[in-house]
């Protein structure tokens, strides 16, 4: 399988993730497990800590491969388990997803990252690291306390950077809650406005 291959499924599996979440919604929507808080902790009753754990494991994933865009999974967290278990959940999910992102460019590079993207977006991206490259540090905490950033690119960046390891993880500790919590207030008060109105 080319790059080119590879390239376009990377790109289409976000578009399918999206529908898929649509399909849940409308399902959801017209069973009532979306009514209200106590329908959807009914709902979730029967998966017990089962269901915690398949979150975590689809927020890992999400990181190293974008099935929903725009973390989406992070405000759908905060609607199944409640805002701040959500996010501690979805926190731990995205931390460990940002490592392995972070290890597979410090281990693969360049290779890697030119099978996932453009020539363009590559050119793109890593032209940040010439950019800010004594500054990258500061750059990277910044974007990724940012909800809009492009976080799961910029954790490969810095596998691809001078940044060392144990400064990646302090980042990332600290940054990355800003960014969920912004996130999925937002889209769980989206959420929240439009089907319980």
């Amino acid at each position: 399988m080319n790059n080119k291959v590879l390239r376009m499924i990377y790109r289409f599996i976000p578009l399918l993730g999206l529908l898929g979440l649509i399909v849940i919604f409308i399902l959801g929507y017209e069973r009532g497990i979306f009514s209200s808080s106590a329908q959807m902790e009914a709902f979730l009753q029967p998966f017990g800590i089962g269901g915690v754990f398949l979150f975590v494991l689809f927020q890992i994933i999400q990181v190293v491969i974008p099935v929903l865009p725009f973390g989406v999974s992070s405000g759908f967290g905060m609607l199944m388990f409640g805002t701040w278990h959500g996010l501690i959940y979805s926190y731990i999910g995205i931390v460990i997803g940002s490592i392995i992102n972070f290890l597979i460019t410090r281990r693969y590079g360049e290779p890697f990252l030119k099978t996932i993207l453009s020539e363009k977006a590559y050119k793109r991206y890593t032209g940040w690291l010439d950019k800010y490259e004594q500054r990258f540090g500061l750059f990277f905490g910044i974007c990724i306390a940012m909800p809009v950033s492009p976080d799961d690119i910029l954790c490969f960046l810095a596998g691809m950077s001078h940044m060392k390891f144990k400064k990646f993880i302090l980042i990332i500790l600290l940054c990355k809650p800003i960014s969920i919590l912004v996130y999925g207030l937002f889209l769980t008060t989206l959420f929240r406005f439009i089907f319980h109105n």
